[in-house]
């Protein structure tokens, strides 16, 4: 079935269209289209605000390359505004980590990111560019919920009243502030005095006694 452009639409088709490939940049007018079914909103540069109407009867939703950022806040909207959702796709967000997006992310990242968005949308069939599996679909129900990435956030990494710095970005260190500074070395020496007995040489074992 062909995607009609919102720019083509009379408004006395609103009510009847199934599918729409949407490029006015807000999702407003949204709330006119009662019974979609699909939905192309490709390139609107829509963020983490994104607010769809409920739309009960879309099973198709493709999102690609917008400014989508945060995956579980988005996902708990999608559940609750698109309850028949059955296609996704989310490739050239940063919320869907693979290498269209970052060069530092890999298959692992994107198969965690996958067993995620399942947990959350069950219904889903299809996601991205594959077909959801059997497997896909048992390993998110019972894994799925710890899948999500976590990234520490910059107030929770820099202690109260010490000064932001160009290093803030890496909160961890191998080793306490302290020993850090060149004027305090801190150390420990020790010497360890050790016995062979013997009791343990491989060697012995094949040494008979009239050779000793």
């Amino acid at each position: 079935r062909q995607l009609i452009s919102f720019q083509d639409l009379g408004g006395s088709a609103w009510g009847e269209c199934r599918g729409v490939w949407w490029r006015q940049g807000s999702l407003a007018g949204l709330k006119a289209f009662t019974g979609l079914e699909e939905l192309v909103v490709d390139n609107n540069l829509l963020g983490n605000d994104l607010q769809l109407p409920r739309l009960p009867t879309l099973h198709t939703l493709t999102l690609n390359k917008n400014q989508l950022t945060d995956i579980e806040e988005l996902l708990e909207h999608l559940a609750k505004a698109t309850p028949s959702l059955q296609y996704l796709s989310l490739l050239g967000n940063e919320a869907c980590p693979n290498q269209l997006v970052s060069l530092d992310k890999d298959e692992d990242d994107y198969q965690r990111y996958r067993y995620f968005v399942l947990h959350k949308l069950p219904t889903l069939k299809f996601l991205d560019t594959r077909k959801v599996c059997k497997t896909e679909q048992q390993e998110a129900e019972a894994r799925g919920a710890f899948m999500k990435v976590v990234k520490p956030k910059l107030s929770d990494t820099v202690a109260p009243g010490e000064p932001r710095s160009e290093c803030s970005f890496m909160p961890y260190t191998p080793l306490p502030r302290g020993s850090r500074d060149g004027k305090n070395h801190k150390g420990v020496f020790a010497k360890c005095h050790y016995v062979y007995y013997g009791k343990h040489s491989e060697g012995n074992r094949f040494i008979r006694n009239d050779q000793l």
